[in-house]
């Protein structure tokens, strides 16, 4: 299958676009929009992540879970909203941490493209969802896919940084070689977490890594 993705994830996930899952997960997509049903992110923007992020320029992998539901939010980036809608409350918590961290102060742009654009893959685990039912693609076959990506990245990759934030994204954790790259755990960012989040010092320990490696660390700010 001929997927419209950035070609160096094509070329390194192909085996997986070739599988029957992912036919059957593309199939499925397309019975929901015959069916009148409203899909998030528009489809040009499913794999924005990776048209961003080269998997040869990846340096760090954020794993949120489901793209959000709501109109206008999701765009192909996990944690991101498009400029002028409100930054959801897990978001919030972001910024208020990178600016407890660094000792910076934030725009409040809820947009990272600009991290993408330096290396961060922004990666849900799952890619669509239907307008307003969380989680309702949840099992369609896009673990499956994003379990490959991770592994790709880990396998093909040397010194990355993964920020898993709450017990699904470290629930990846073992898809990960440890010894080659930078594994961070917390709390999920979300205030249900009643502020377990705060004080990881993710973004600082994640830029140390990138600095002690001889790479560029990533400008957090936006």
């Amino acid at each position: 299958m001929t997927v419209k993705i950035e070609d160096s994830w094509r070329q390194a996930l192909q085996s997986e676009f070739d599988q029957p899952y992912f036919a059957d997960l593309v199939q499925y997509l397309h019975a929901e929009k015959a069916a009148g049903r409203r899909i998030f992110p528009p489809g040009g923007q499913i794999f924005r992540a990776f048209d961003l992020c080269p998997l040869d320029r990846t340096k760090v992998v954020i794993l949120g879970q489901d793209p959000y539901h709501g109109f206008g939010q999701a765009m192909g980036l996990c944690f991101s909203v498009p400029q002028g809608v409100p930054a959801p409350p897990s978001l919030k918590n972001i910024f208020k941490e990178i600016e407890s961290d660094l000792g910076i102060r934030m725009s409040g742009s809820p947009d990272l493209t600009p991290w993408a654009r330096q290396g961060v893959l922004l990666l849900n685990a799952v890619l669509t969802v239907r307008a307003g039912e969380p989680t309702s693609h949840s099992a369609i076959g896009w673990q499956t896919f994003t379990d490959a990506v991770i592994r790709t990245v880990s396998e093909r990759q040397d010194g990355v940084v993964f920020l898993l934030w709450g017990a699904y994204a470290r629930s990846k954790a073992p898809l990960i070689d440890a010894s080659r790259h930078l594994v961070l755990e917390a709390a999920h960012p979300s205030p249900l977490a009643r502020g377990a989040f705060f004080g990881c010092r993710h973004f600082s320990r994640c830029n140390d890594y990138l600095t002690f490696r001889g790479q560029t660390p990533i400008d957090w700010k936006l």
